[in-house]
């Protein structure tokens, strides 16, 4: 099973993930922002935005995970922020495809409390790239509502948001 976290940067998808890992035995995080460092040197002439919009990246993300879930089974769980629509129905399909079960969540959080993560970011602070990419996140979220279980984690701490998620997976169809 894979259970992929989506929504704004910041709204606690790293973190909800290393919570999520740990009440879920057989869980590991895969970090797909790899697959997009590993095409870099690949294709640096393709100019774009993002890694995601790379057509190999979508593709590597899918049949990475298929590999990792033949070679040691569990829960993939995938902390990433997929704002394009297509990008995320080519992904979708894939793991369809591949006949892998999957529980798409999206983690949000208000405006405010969005851009008081972002700035107080230990790591990255007031980073310019995930500020200049919520309106990105404003425009995804109609499409994340239909297409994704949201989790408003404004208010809640971490181990909150990671007992839901649990709650949701346990309900989730498997294959």
């Amino acid at each position: 099973m894979i259970i992929w976290l989506n929504g704004a940067f910041g709204a606690g998808k790293t973190t909800a993930a290393k919570e999520l890992i740990a009440l879920l035995p057989g869980s590991r995080v895969f970090d797909t922002e790899e697959v997009g460092i590993m095409l870099r040197h690949v294709l640096s002439s393709e100019k774009v935005r993002d890694f995601q919009d790379w057509q190999p990246w979508r593709g590597l993300v899918v049949a990475a995970a298929a590999q990792i879930l033949d070679y040691v089974g569990g829960t993939l769980v995938i902390p990433q922020s997929v704002l394009v629509q297509q990008y995320w129905q080519e992904i979708r399909a894939g793991f369809d495809s591949a006949g892998i079960p999957l529980l798409h969540v999206v983690l949000h959080a208000e405006r405010d409390e969005l851009l008081r993560r972002i700035e107080s970011d230990p790591i990255m602070p007031n980073s310019a790239w995930r500020l200049g990419h919520l309106g990105d996140y404003d425009a995804a979220r109609s499409w994340h509502r239909r297409e994704a279980h949201v989790i408003d984690t404004t208010d809640l701490q971490p181990r909150q948001v990671a007992a839901r998620i649990a709650a949701d997976a346990a309900r989730t169809p498997r294959a």
